[in-house]
């Protein structure tokens, strides 16, 4: 079983290409919030691109969330591995801080 219990996780090809994608845009918008900074725009344009950066980071952890239930928690349930969900639950306890 290729499951993140394993600290592993082999993703295909499409879901690599789909994350990698998410992950490349926001780096442009981190990127583009540098070049704000330093061009010495204005603080609120600044703030309402700094909530967009951190909606898309979101977006990313739900997505990713969403991956890893449907294929680590789900494989390690019906292998009867009830420590994936003690893991689930740790994971979402962190991500809810």
């Amino acid at each position: 079983m290729d499951c993140c219990c394993h600290k592993t996780k082999h993703r295909s090809d499409e879901e690599q290409k789909k994350l990698t994608h998410r992950l490349n845009r926001i780096e442009g918008q981190v990127r583009g919030l540098r070049e704000m900074l330093q061009k010495d725009a204005y603080c609120p344009d600044i703030l309402v691109q700094v909530s967009a950066v951190s909606a898309a980071l979101n977006s990313f952890s739900k997505e990713l969330l969403a991956t890893h239930i449907r294929t680590c928690v789900a494989d390690g349930i019906r292998q009867g591995d009830d420590a994936v969900i003690d893991e689930l639950v740790t994971t979402l306890q962190k991500l809810m801080k």
